[in-house]
């Protein structure tokens, strides 16, 4: 049997998940999970770069102890993330996470040196202050940059982990705000302008092209060999390449963010574009994931964090339906990146301080659909497509209150059924590579093995 590894690390967990075809049909078997969450320090928000890079090691090794080796292994994570190496290719310390509030500082001058009416005209990226562009501005000012000789967002570390190959791969560039929409490549305006030196990258590579095979030392720890191959490294480019899409559809890929998109032959960067907030990300055969982040399971997650986990999320969402009311917020608000209480914020949101648990979820539930809603309206709006289902994949697509929502607010027929999205889209990558497939076969292969449903 031919294994291929895929490595989805989201942020609060990650999994190990091998993937084969037999009769016609892609199989997947999670062989290893591990916890994932960034760290509160005196320095800001951070992740544990080392914990994530023993833990990749663990499961590979899991995979040979299980007499499973794959032939190929590919690793996803979230974007906008990255670390610098200086010239001996030693990792420059912390590696701050995405939601830390450094990027607030900087806003100010980064609008002086390129205003993001323009810095949009040439990456078509939405506007968010955790873009990498604003994070490696952070760099340059506290003079950490200067210390760096090489780039490398999360996943082609964890990469280079494994094949001592240091390699930048597209779909994930393209979350930097830093890959020009059209060229594909690194743009040298915005690097110029933020004295972000252009010595530190590589030129973007594609999904299913081939890093390396396994150090010396990588072989004698698994006790196999394989090839690293670029997945669609950053997590919602993964689930969107593995989504079974047509021209009128919309995808959610519901997780710790829900990401509400269609997908484009060419980027939208027209002014309803930028006035919406939408982001032209790229994808597999350098298609557009023309889409808008909004925050998702992310609410609930820190919800029940918050209670200690006394509750599943079942329960939850039984709450939630229980609920007397509701009140809708903006989801979105910055109130709820990183608060300490998720509940209080979500209160202070609904103006309602002495709101009991049920109402907050159900508000949230609520509000969540209602930004669904809007979401869609804006897509047909903006690109004159006249959207006919919502394609729902990811750990939120199994959530049945949200999907309720989600049809509820769009107006729209819902279709779920692709949990495991991400690290299928991971694997597509895989086989493509292997082989020789193009998307539209890897497309087939998926509606071949999973069974795709309509909601309600």
């Amino acid at each position: 049997m031919q294994y291929f590894l895929a490595v989805d690390i989201g942020a609060s967990s990650g999994r190990h998940i091998l993937g084969w075809i037999e009769d016609g049909k892609l199989n997947l078997e999670e062989i290893y999970r591990f916890e994932n969450m960034y760290e509160k320090t005196d320095a800001g928000l951070q992740w544990d770069i080392d914990h994530l890079r023993t833990e990749v090691h663990a499961g590979l090794k899991k995979a040979g102890e299980l007499g499973k080796a794959p032939v190929t292994i590919a690793i996803d994570t979230w974007g906008c993330d990255y670390v610098l190496l200086d010239k001996d290719e030693n990792l420059l310390y912390p590696v701050y996470a995405y939601r830390d509030s450094r990027t607030a500082a900087v806003q100010e001058e980064a609008e002086k040196r390129m205003p993001f009416s323009e810095l949009y005209l040439h990456t078509g990226i939405q506007k968010q202050n955790f873009n990498t562009v604003y994070q490696l501005f952070c760099d340059v000012a506290s003079g950490k940059m200067d210390q760096a000789e090489h780039f490398l967002m999360i996943p082609e570390y964890l990469a280079y982990t494994l094949t001592g190959k240091m390699v930048n791969e597209y779909t994930n560039a393209t979350t930097t705000a830093m890959i020009h929409a059209e060229t594909y490549q690194w743009d040298t305006d915005i690097l110029k302008a933020f004295d972000i030196p252009e010595r530190i990258f590589t030129e973007p590579q594609m999904p299913g092209t081939p890093v390396g095979t396994f150090t010396d030392e990588m072989k004698a720890y698994t006790g196999y060999d394989a090839t690293v191959v670029l997945a669609p490294s950053h997590d919602t480019a993964a689930a969107v390449a593995a989504c079974p899409l047509d021209d009128n559809s919309v995808y959610i890929s519901s997780g710790t963010w829900s990401l509400v998109g269609t997908e484009n032959t060419v980027p939208v960067i027209s002014g309803g574009s930028k006035k919406y907030n939408f982001t032209n990300e790229g994808g597999v055969e350098h298609r557009f994931r023309y889409l808008k982040n909004i925050m998702g399971t992310w609410l609930f997650q820190n919800i029940r964090r918050e209670l200690d986990k006394k509750y599943g999320f079942p329960e939850l969402i039984a709450m939630a339906k229980s609920a007397d009311h509701y009140v809708e917020f903006d989801v979105n608000n910055d109130l709820l990146v990183a608060p300490d209480s998720m509940i209080g914020a979500i209160r202070t949101m609904m103006e309602e301080p002495d709101a009991d648990l049920p109402a907050v979820l159900n508000s949230a539930y609520h509000s969540l659909g209602k930004a669904y809603g809007d979401t869609v309206k804006e897509i047909e709006e903006t690109t004159g497509k006249t959207v006919d289902k919502v394609v729902i994949v990811g750990g939120g697509s199994q959530d049945q209150y949200l999907n309720a929502m989600t049809a509820q607010y769009t107006g729209k027929p819902v279709w779920t059924g692709l949990k495991e999205a991400t690290a299928t889209g991971n694997l597509l990558a895989q086989i493509m590579y292997v082989n020789g497939w193009d998307l539209k076969q890897c497309r087939e292969l998926i509606q071949n093995s999973f069974d795709l449903k309509m909601e309600g």
